[in-house]
């Protein structure tokens, strides 16, 4: 039986930013894909598992205010989709940033942060999100 604390770290993405490659076209996917959908069938086998660089961009943002009652302890926040410096096109939290001095461009990093607990257990669930690279 897989525990679920095991079942989530076993999922690769969540906490290495894996993705995949296309060999046959160069093409990056994060989250990670079984086949290419530029090459469709030319690219069958020819997929492998890539690590997605962890440093980038602000390609775009926005400021959270009103936020559905799980995340209320985090408003106001910011999300973005961070362009790394392998061109891949990722969403996720922005942390540890003046909300005041985002900016396009700012240069950010991914790091591994508690996304929340569930379960009497108190199971934590971790997964990247980004922050100021200054």
């Amino acid at each position: 039986m897989v525990t679920p604390a095991r079942e989530w770290r076993e999922i690769p993405g969540r906490y290495n930013l894996k993705g995949s490659k296309c060999t046959n076209c160069d093409s990056i996917y994060f989250p990670r894909r079984d086949f290419c959908p530029k090459c469709r069938r030319a690219g069958i086998g020819k997929i492998e598992e890539y690590s997605v660089c962890r440093t980038g961009k602000v390609f775009s943002f926005s400021i959270v205010h009103d936020a559905p009652e799980f995340n209320n302890g985090l408003k106001p926040y910011a999300v973005a989709m961070v362009q790394t410096d392998d061109g891949v096109l990722i969403s996720a939290q922005l942390v540890d940033a003046d909300l005041e001095k985002i900016e396009i461009g700012m240069p950010v990093r991914a790091v591994l942060r508690k996304i929340d607990a569930d379960g009497a257990a108190g199971v934590i669930h971790y997964g990247y999100k980004f922050v100021p690279d200054l």
